[in-house]
Parts: structure tokens; sequence; C-alpha cells
């Protein structure tokens, strides 16, 4: 994390704000004792003057709005009493960047701290946890937090490769090692010299591969497929897992000699459902994140923050994120409310009373209609429909209003199209 220097009246006005960024990982300095450097943010109040406006951000208090950076002017957040949740996590978010790990729950916080520890040592990490809770965005906040953060980061998924080409990739091979090596490759291992190679899935890796991983690690050296000699190799590595390794090597699945060398230092990512303190502050980032081409960012509403703590959320992060997105696409204004929040999953219905029978519902859908893909698809056309008519037919602009491409723009008008959607009767006019 950087640094920020708060205003004295920010301090008076926002202490609560103040104290959260710290807690986040934010180092708060003063203006009277330390030095501004080239990558500090300042914090200042709505009417004082931004001190250096590219990296300024303005708080207020008067109204619910999230403006951020753009063209070299500060960014702007301002909440009232009611949002005092919602404003700290855009603030945060602004801050930091959209892609930066975020950490708002008291556990993911003192998680966090963890990773910023063990990111200034060279020894290897073990992040286990769900599918879908980050892993891999704090692996690369650890190579972000290392002296190796000039150096490359690799990302291998063990999982994703076929097992007669995951020995090559990882590490090397010389030309005509074998059928079809017409040129020689140098590996991960190598590619990712004097900077960190992340092995994702590390579960799914081979038992007869995880010999060769582990003397890789243990002698910091690798022996290309087809070579015979040694190669020295500079890199840091951190694994990836989403099952519980320790019950993979009971089960004869994975090495215990590689287990204990892979986790020096474990980490464990939890369940978002574990850690409702990140679901505000993790929406407001993917808001941020997704906002591209957008002036003012949508405002999370209450009855949408309601909606979001109250789901078990099944994917983790990953659901979060699509429910974002696809509130985004649906909000015609500059608030997300709780009729734009679509769940990948339905909520069970609550079964009926002995007493009190169910009552029938009074229309009958035709099978299928009630799908959530056909649920978002309608509501997407019904979007870009009203937007296009706002725009007078200009899809340049709809598109701009959107966040969307005009290539996106115009794969789902034809999708629509697809679906019997009466395309020809909307307006087409194309104007910049």
């Amino acid at each position: 994390m950087g640094s920020i220097f708060p205003s004295a009246a920010v301090l008076r006005q926002k202490y609560a704000l103040v104290s959260a960024l710290r807690a986040q990982g934010f180092t708060i300095k003063s203006f009277e004792a330390d030095k501004p450097g080239a990558g500090d943010l300042f914090l200042v109040a709505e009417g004082e003057t931004p001190p250096i406006a590219s990296r300024t951000l303005i708080v207020g208090s008067e109204r619910d709005e999230a403006i951020p950076f753009h063209d070299g002017d500060p960014a702007r957040v301002s909440w009232t009493a009611d949002n005092h949740a919602v404003g700290i996590g855009f603030a945060g978010a602004l801050l930091r960047g959209a892609n930066a790990p975020v950490a708002s729950d008291p556990e993911s916080l003192a998680l966090l701290a963890l990773a910023e520890r063990v990111a200034g040592s060279d020894v290897t990490v073990l992040v286990n946890g769900p599918t879908g809770t980050g892993k891999e965005v704090m692996a690369k906040a650890i190579h972000q937090a290392s002296p190796r953060r000039d150096g490359p980061f690799v990302a291998v998924n063990c999982a994703a490769l076929p097992e007669t080409m995951l020995e090559a990739m990882l590490f090397g091979h010389h030309k005509g090692a074998f059928t079809g090596a017409s040129a020689a490759g140098q590996g991960f291992f190598r590619a990712a010299e004097g900077g960190t190679l992340l092995l994702d899935e590390i579960a799914e890796m081979p038992l007869q591969l995880q010999a060769k991983l582990l003397r890789a690690l243990q002698e910091r050296e690798v022996v290309p497929i087809g070579g015979t000699l040694p190669e020295k190799v500079d890199v840091r590595v951190i694994a990836c897992a989403n099952r519980d390794l320790q019950d993979e090597v009971e089960a004869g699945r994975f090495r215990a000699d590689l287990y204990y060398r892979l986790s020096v230092f474990p980490l464990a990512t939890k369940s978002l459902a574990e850690r409702p303190g990140d679901i505000v502050a993790l929406a407001a980032a993917m808001v941020l994140r997704h906002a591209t081409g957008r002036a003012r960012l949508p405002w999370l509403g209450r009855d949408a923050i309601e909606a979001l703590l109250g789901h078990d959320w099944p994917g983790n992060v990953r659901e979060l994120e699509n429910v974002i997105q696809r509130a985004m696409l649906l909000t015609m204004d500059d608030e997300i409310r709780a009729e734009h929040i679509l769940f990948d999953r339905r909520a069970e219905p609550a079964a009926p009373s002995v007493a009190q029978p169910a009552a029938q519902p009074a229309v009958s859908c035709a099978a299928g209609d009630d799908k959530l893909s056909n649920i978002v698809q309608m509501s997407e056309f019904q979007a870009i429909r009203e937007t296009l008519a706002a725009c007078n037919g200009s899809r340049i602009e709809t598109a701009r209003r959107l966040g969307i491409s005009e290539r996106t723009l115009r794969y789902r008008l034809a999708k629509a199209r697809e679906r019997g959607e009466d395309i020809d009767a909307m307006p087409h006019r194309v104007s910049a």
C-alpha cells in the first residue's frame, strides 16, 4: 500500500475514514513531519485546494457520489451519514486501485497484513482456500510488495495443461526432445527468472512430476527435457490450492515432502460468506473496475447492499463480480438498487406452513422462461433499448453510457435479433 497525507480538515471531519485506511494497510503521514514522495496520495476536504491535483482524493459529506481520477483531475467521494460503509469502500478503491487486494473484514485485514509481512522475504508461500476467493490476487500482491516486483510474475494453472505437456512447460525442453519439439522452449521456471512463479491448482499436479518440482525447489535448478545438465534459476515460488493439501497427503495424492517444502509460510483465504465485512468494499472496488468511461461511479443503494449481504455467495468473489457487472449494465442512472441485483442462483424458497398452504402463482411460465440467462438477456435488451432511445439512436453514445464497447453493443443487438427481438424497430442512426 502507498502513503496517504490527510489534511487537518479531513482528520477532523473523516477520522473514521483515516482509521479504516490505516487498518487496510495504508501508511498515514503528516505534512509537517514527512515529505511527500512520487507515489503518495493526498486526502483533502471539499473546499480545500489540492496540493497535486492528479494524486488527490477530495472527501465530502453532503451527498452520495464517487468520481474516479480522470485526465489529471482529482477523484472525489462524498457520503451521507447513512452510507458510511459504502463511502469508505469507494474511498479505499479509488486510493488503492481497482485491481489491488481488498480487505475490510477483520480476518481479511489480518490475512493481508501477513501477506505484506511475508512479501519482504523470499520464502515459498502456499495459499489455500476455496475457488474464487482471491488466491491469485493475493499472490500478485505479494509479488508487487516484494524486492522482486520489477521482475516477471508468471502464473501457470497446473490443472489447465495436459499432463504430457506440463513437465516441458514448467522446466523447458531442448529441440527434438520429443515429437513436435521443433524448437527449444525455456519453460515457466526460466521465464520467471528474477521474479515470481505462481503454481495455481498445485493439487492437480501428477505425483511423478511432484518429485521433479521438489528437486527444483530444493536445489533452485531445473533440468530441461532432453538435457543432462541442470540450469540454475532464481525464482520465488507461490503455490495455490483449493483443496486441503494435508488431506491430499493423507490420501496419497500429494507428496508429503513437497507439501512441507511449499508450506514454509501458509496462508488461507476464506469463502466470501465467512467474511461479510468484505462484501461492501469488494462491491465498490468492482464498480470502479468495470466503470471504464463513466464520469461518475454508480452508487450502491441501501437496498442493493442489503441484497448483497443477504446472499450466501456459493461462487465467492467471482460470483460477486458477475453480479456487479450485471447491475452496472442494468442501472440507467447513477445508483445500483436491489432491482438491478441478479444472482447466479436463486434463493431456495421457504417451505409452506401446514396451516397456511402455499398460494398458487397467478401466471405460469413456459418451461425455461425463468432461467437466469433469459432474465439477464431480456433486462440487457431493455436497458439497451432505453439507452438507444435516450441517445437518439447513437450507438457510440449508447455504448459509452452503458460502459461497453461498440463491438459489444453490436454483438448484443445481434443476439437479441437471434432471439426474435424487433431490432429493426429500434433507432439506428449512428452519430459521434
